[in-house]
């Protein structure tokens, strides 16, 4: 069994929050120190899409317009330079391959998917990053298409706010290669074909919790309440609620329900079936392991720092994205 670490992560989490972390919500005053310094900016993105073309475009002329430092993704670089080559090379871009560490902030632009591969190559960095959504429902990348130019008015000039959201990390019993084991959203263990459940044993703090029979387990956080958890039938929680939620995934056993916990918790997964293999899944990275590997889940000491803006709300956002209210009796 994997020692269980959740007394030494809740003393660490405190120290680190009262010596080190912002408040929810209040103003970074690491970006306030200098407003004449030139901004150095990430940009991470995978294709361009046609309806949002010309809103990705205006980005771009901010950027030309005020000399700010780029560094692009290279991937993303080749498909920019494709659809904008005449403003592409007036862009003042950076080109080493490996990300700097003085990035003032890095932009996602596409949808949740995009943003969450962003946050995996900031292999933890401590660099704030913004979410523009030219994909489908967004609440991570929560910017929207029309709001670009406001977007990066306000950035150019340091109002914004920093917004801690929790991380969750994985470690197995044995490796199996995990270059990156930390999560945003979620990790999720699955079945691998679509025949039989997996059993899942749950214990919280080395203490048993119950056993799963199901297709699979989520565990998520707060921010990642609205992903795959939702789906799953779990609670919405809101981003500084400090839990972890604990979802089965089409249950066997109907009286066991989602559990939301503080995330103070170690949770430790033991897996059986039919099947030697099942999936490991954290955020949108998905890993083959063998069933006799034991997975522990916890909070990690550093959070993910997201960039938000004075006028956004939770839950403005969950009514816009979940259509609530959208009735004619309101």
């Amino acid at each position: 069994m994997i020692t269980g670490k959740a007394s030494e992560n809740a003393l660490l989490s405190y120290l680190w929050y009262i010596s080190f972390a912002e408040p929810f919500g209040v103003p970074s005053e690491r970006f306030n120190e200098n407003k004449n310094k030139q901004m150095k900016i990430g940009i991470y993105g995978k294709y361009v899409n046609e309806k949002y073309k010309e809103s990705i475009y205006k980005i771009f002329e901010v950027f030309v317009e005020f000399q700010i430092s780029l560094w692009i993704h290279r991937s993303y670089a080749k498909v920019l330079k494709e659809s904008f080559p005449n403003i592409f090379e007036r862009l003042i871009i950076n080109n080493s391959e490996l990300m700097p560490v003085d990035l003032d902030f890095m932009i996602s632009i596409g949808g949740d998917g995009t943003f969450l591969e962003a946050f995996a190559s900031l292999k933890m960095k401590n660099i704030p990053l913004l979410g523009i959504n030219t994909g489908r429902l967004g609440f991570l990348a929560d910017i929207s298409h029309d709001e670009v130019e406001k977007t990066m008015e306000r950035l150019l000039n340091k109002d914004y706010l920093i917004e801690k959201r929790s991380v969750i990390k994985t470690e197995l019993s044995k490796d199996q290669g995990i270059s990156f084991p930390y999560a945003i959203n979620d990790v999720t263990v699955h079945k691998r074909d679509s025949s039989s459940m997996i059993t899942i044993h749950a214990y919280l703090n080395n203490e048993y919790l119950t056993t799963y029979w199901a297709d699979g387990l989520v565990i998520s956080t707060p921010s990642g309440s609205t992903a795959y958890s939702m789906s799953a039938g779990g609670p919405i929680v809101t981003p500084d609620s400090q839990s972890l939620i604990i979802t089965p995934i089409a249950n066997h056993n109907l009286t066991v329900r989602p559990l939301v916990l503080p995330d103070t918790n170690n949770i430790l997964l033991k897996i059986e079936g039919r099947q030697s293999k099942f999936l490991l899944s954290l955020d949108s990275r998905s890993y083959v392991i063998e069933e006799s590997l034991e997975i522990e889940i916890y909070k990690t000491i550093e959070p993910m720092n997201l960039v938000k803006f004075k006028d956004m709300s939770y839950y403005n956002t969950l009514r816009n994205k979940l259509m609530w209210g959208v009735d004619k009796r309101n």
